[in-house]
């Protein structure tokens, strides 16, 4: 795969608490330079960014993060902003209290009602795999396929792991037609990339992507 097809796939991300305009800038206008799917950036700098380069960039955002325990109202409000402000992609992290509680349709329930304001843009929901179980992943996979998203993403980045090939593999097997796959946390080398999207990610977020590919 080329240096353009591996861009084409990647969500370029800044997310750190310390985040500067600065470090946006940068991110952003790699990101343009370098043709890649998205920008993932933190909620606050949404309106900034469309303001300063319009449809040149595609904005994707986080809701819920990244502890997922938010309640559902509060997902929804985010959201909405979110998407006012001018985002187009939403990756939300599902309550994770839920899933260690076996109220897996609450978690479905709680993503239906993001697609519901989603509409048309594309909605990622980010389970945080490091945290489940086998038997929970896989009541993830099928809570997400059922709720409608887009994507099924592994990781925040911010747990205490990140993104498996063995996750990847789990997925595919167990997410309906139509649900992609989004690999994130801890994808830093080239070897890293080409093996996720190998193995049929649609989507990687990193923040490493660019300086991995110029170098």
């Amino acid at each position: 795969m080329d240096k353009a097809e591996i861009l084409k796939r990647v969500d370029h991300t800044q997310l750190k608490a310390y985040a500067t305009w600065e470090d946006i800038v940068k991110l952003c206008d790699e990101a343009i330079a370098n043709e890649t799917a998205s920008v993932c950036v933190p909620p606050t700098y949404i309106k900034r960014i469309h303001e300063t380069y319009g449809d040149k960039i595609n904005i994707c955002t986080v809701v819920g993060f990244p502890l997922g325990y938010s309640v559902t109202e509060a997902k929804v409000a985010e959201t909405k902003q979110a998407i006012a402000d001018g985002a187009r992609e939403i990756d939300m992290v599902i309550n994770i209290s839920h899933v260690k509680n076996g109220m897996y349709d609450a978690v479905e329930q709680e993503i239906r009602a993001l697609r519901e304001v989603c509409k048309d843009h594309i909605l990622k929901v980010i389970i945080e795999t490091c945290y489940l179980t086998e038997e929970e992943k896989i009541a993830m996979c099928k809570a997400v396929t059922n709720a409608g998203a887009d994507y099924i993403k592994t990781s925040t980045g911010f747990g205490t792991g990140g993104a498996t090939i063995e996750d990847i593999r789990l997925f595919k097997q167990y997410i309906g037609e139509g649900v992609k796959i989004k690999a994130a946390g801890g994808i830093s080398t080239l070897e890293d990339l080409e093996a996720f999207m190998a193995e049929g990610c649609d989507r990687i977020g990193t923040s490493r992507a660019v300086g991995l590919l110029q170098e």
